[in-house]
């Protein structure tokens, strides 16, 4: 073990390719997270809504949970057996299309998986091989899970949201990436400041701008990065909602007045904050002539 970790701390050709290769399947995984976690959710909201209206209780399916049942083909039912389910190689080989129906699966399952496999090759390069690009991976790979989830349902789980907004508190205490006393005051500032600006907006209007999940959201990223960050996720998430969304009115038709995930905004723009964060800091602070 210990040669190992030499290894990966004097080679940073080795050290990306593991990360890029241990990436592509975490994100395979995020993709039974995206698509599972909140049909799990929903079946727990229907029992306990029976239960506190003291209904017939729902009869009890099949488990279904993260690991449970295994997966499948969605038309035909057929199971995935591992060799077919090795992240981006098997869809190669498979040339997108299941093996016994072949249905065209779908181009996401892919990208997601790349797309995690590239997001942790960037963390390991700009941290190199320590503690801060272990926990860096884990809230990168917290952050795909929640934009994905956000986009399709607009939603942000706690149970990912909340441990991972601890967690950042925690870290504080080893000055990882901030101090503990810039930590909590991030948190705080972060929350209250979405949460002054939706109960300002639901006053004005009379509608919810934002859900209370993205208050968490940047609470979390004010007790990871602490809170002199905030100022330039909020700038850089809006720029990134209101050009995307520009773009989406003009090249996909979307309908301007239909409600946006907000979520995934704030995700890329505090991502970015935490990989390059001084960098842009520094220019934002030079642009503004501070």
């Amino acid at each position: 073990m210990h040669d190992i970790n030499n290894i990966l701390q004097s080679s940073t050709l080795i050290l990306t390719t593991f990360v890029f290769i241990i990436g592509l399947f975490i994100g395979s995984f995020l993709n039974v997270v995206i698509y599972r976690l909140p049909v799990m959710m929903k079946q727990g909201w229907k029992k306990e809504c029976t239960e506190y209206l003291e209904l017939e209780a729902i009869k009890e399916s099949a488990p279904f949970n993260l690991f449970i049942p295994g997966s499948k083909c969605g038309k035909c039912q057929a199971a995935i057996k591992p060799y077919q389910n090795i992240p981006l190689f098997s869809y190669l080989l498979l040339a997108g299309k299941c093996a016994q129906c072949k249905t065209h699966i779908s181009l996401r399952y892919p990208i997601i998986e790349s797309f995690t496999a590239i997001c942790s090759v960037i963390v390991a390069w700009q941290f190199g091989y320590s503690s801060a690009m272990f926990f860096a991976l884990l809230l990168t790979w917290s952050l795909i899970a929640l934009s994905f989830i956000d986009i399709d349902q607009q939603l942000l789980p706690d149970s990912i949201n909340l441990p991972i907004l601890w967690l950042g508190l925690f870290l504080s205490v080893f000055s990882i990436y901030t101090d503990t006393r810039s930590s909590i005051i991030g948190a705080i500032a972060g929350y209250l400041s979405l949460w002054t600006v939706y109960q300002l907006f639901k006053l004005a209007t009379g509608k919810e701008g934002m859900g209370y999940g993205d208050f968490k959201l940047l609470a979390l990223f004010g007790a990871w990065l602490g809170w002199q960050y905030l100022p330039i996720i909020i700038l850089l998430s809006s720029l990134l909602a209101t050009v995307i969304g520009i773009a989406m009115v003009i090249f996909a038709n979307k309908d301007r007045n239909s409600p946006i995930s907000f979520g995934p905004y704030i995700a890329a723009a505090g991502w970015l904050a935490l990989v390059w964060g001084e960098q842009i800091n520094g220019f934002y602070l030079a642009f503004i002539g501070i």
